[in-house]
Parts: C-alpha cells; sequence; structure tokens
C-alpha cells in the first residue's frame, strides 16, 4: 500500500470511529453500555468551538505543558545517566537496584501524598509526579539497551587505546539510543496520564484540572472536550520524540520502503530438468573400435 493510501486509512478509520459515536449517541442505544446520557459529536465539537478562543483554555494548556516538559526533561536525563550507571558498573547495580526495584512498581499517581507531605507547592508536586513517571521507563529500556550491546565494539575501543570516556560516548550511548528512544515514547505517553490524575487531585490549573471541574458541575461535553484536548497534546509529544529519535538515529540501517515482491512458486524440479526446461540426454561421444584382447 503507498503512502497515500496508509494516510487515507488511518483517516478513514478515525472518521467512521466518530460516526460511530454519532450513531450510538443519536439512536440512544441502552444495551449493556448506555449512550442515552452521552454527549454527541456534534455537542462535544460545538463545546471545543467554544472554549478554544477562551483565555482559560490556552492558560491551562500552557500549565500542563510546562508541567510535562520540565518532568519530561528531568525523567529523560537522570533516567540515561542512571540506567547507563547500573548497566556498567556492578558496585551501582548493588547499590541502587534493590532501591529502584522496589520503588518502580509504586505507580507515580500514589505519589501524591508524599509529593504533598515532601515539596512545599502543589506544583511542585505535580512537576515531581510527572518526573516519576517518565523516569522508570526510560530507566529500564536504558538499562537493557546497554546491556545488549556486544563487547566487541568496546573491545576494538580499548585496543586502539581509547579510555572509559572514548567508549561510554562513542560506543555505548550511540549503541544504545534505540533502546533509549523506546523508553523515552512510552515515557512521555505515561507521564502524561499521570499528569493529567495529579491536576484532577491537586492542582489548581491545567487540563486535567479543568476537565474535573467540568465533571463535577455535570458539564459532559466539556468533559469530553478535555478528553480530547489530552488525547490530541499525548499524540504530538509522542510523535515528537519518534520523530527526534529518528533523526538522532539517522545512521541506522532502516527497512526497505517498497515491499519486496513476491516470488513467484515454481514447480519443483525432477532429477534431470533445469529452470528452463527438461534436460535432453547428451549425445553419445563416438569412440573407436578396438579389438578383444586375446
Amino acid at each position: 500500500m503507498s503512502a497515500v493510501g496508509r494516510r487515507l486509512l488511518r483517516v478513514g478509520s478515525l472518521v467512521a470511529a466518530l460516526g460511530l459515536w454519532q450513531l450510538l449517541t443519536t439512536l440512544d442505544v441502552n444495551v449493556w453500555l448506555r449512550f442515552e446520557q452521552f454527549p454527541t459529536v456534534g455537542e462535544v465539537a460545538s463545546a471545543f468551538a467554544d472554549r478554544v478562543p477562551t483565555d482559560a483554555y490556552w492558560q491551562d494548556l500552557g500549565h500542563s505543558l510546562r508541567r510535562i516538559v520540565v518532568g519530561f526533561l528531568l525523567a529523560s536525563v537522570l533516567g540515561v545517566a542512571v540506567g547507563t550507571l547500573v548497566a556498567r558498573s556492578r558496585w551501582a547495580a548493588d547499590l541502587l537496584g534493590p532501591v529502584l526495584e522496589v520503588a518502580r512498581p509504586i505507580p507515580a499517581i500514589a505519589l501524591v501524598p508524599v509529593a504533598i507531605l515532601l515539596l512545599p507547592s502543589n506544583e511542585q508536586g505535580i512537576v515531581f509526579i510527572t518526573f516519576t513517571a517518565a523516569f522508570f521507563p526510560v530507566l529500564v529500556s536504558t538499562r537493557h539497551a546497554v546491556r545488549a550491546l556486544s563487547p566487541v565494539w568496546e573491545e576494538a575501543v580499548l585496543t586502539m587505546g581509547g579510555g572509559r570516556l572514548r567508549v561510554l560516548f562513542s560506543v555505548v550511548l550511540p549503541g544504545a539510543l534505540p533502546g533509549v528512544f523506546g523508553g523515552l515514547s512510552v515515557g512521555v505517553g505515561v507521564s502524561w496520564i499521570c499528569v493529567i490524575s495529579a491536576e484532577m487531585i491537586s492542582g489548581e490549573y491545567g487540563v486535567g484540572y479543568r476537565t474535573w471541574q467540568d465533571y463535577t458541575v455535570v458539564d459532559y461535553p466539556g468533559v469530553f472536550v478535555g478528553m480530547a484536548t489530552i488525547g490530541a497534546l499525548g499524540w504530538l509529544t509522542s510523535t515528537a520524540v519518534e520523530l527526534l529519535g529518528r533523526r538522532v538515529t539517522s545512521w541506522l540501517p532502516r527497512p526497505a520502503a517498497r515491499p519486496v515482491s513476491r516470488l513467484r512458486a515454481r514447480p519443483l524440479l525432477r532429477r534431470g530438468d533445469s529452470a528452463t526446461g527438461p534436460v535432453s540426454a547428451p549425445a553419445p561421444v563416438p569412440t573407436l573400435d578396438k579389438e578383444p584382447v586375446p
């Protein structure tokens, strides 16, 4: 399928989902799933058109983006650094590994009380929750990517007289970049989940805070405006991380843009046949007649 066809397919799938939503809500379908109180696509679009020109919408958007950027950048730097250190140093793995493995399964949103008690302001607490959400995916992906590197390249650099820093910046970090950006892509998505939840619990501004306020006043179209905004922001930031990863790792080999054409199956060759057809028997070689030896 061509690139244009793939884009049309993606747009068509989104249009089909919106059409199904509009149909179910217009008909007030109530078969286990209850759509009679669900806002229609038209109602959500109207609420979105009314809210976008307001200053409050862009103010909430700016607060959420600032929290994401600060928390995600801190998580990216520290996650790559700690992941590389744990993967390269047995001492660091023994010292930090148990603490990290115990803290990693704890949901970031469960740390909201800790952030409230530990940090002096709600703003810093929300950034802390965002940082924690992205830190562990980046850490784990970096650790696995560094440990998966072949030692051949490191030995080659050491053989040519390179030191530890040369190995780190010429072999370890470039070789681990694909895995690192995989963790960054996951981390930015988890950050959006947690920052919205933190804003709902203890925020004063932000998309999550505004979405929760709309829910408390039973403004369901406004709730869906917040959900659509969150989805769009998450998609844009995740796409930006993936594009940056492709640009940084452009030296890696890429799969072919066009699919390999299928080879037509050929019948099995019988013994004595070739790919172009059956092979005729070789012509007899003339020989000189000899008299039998007495």
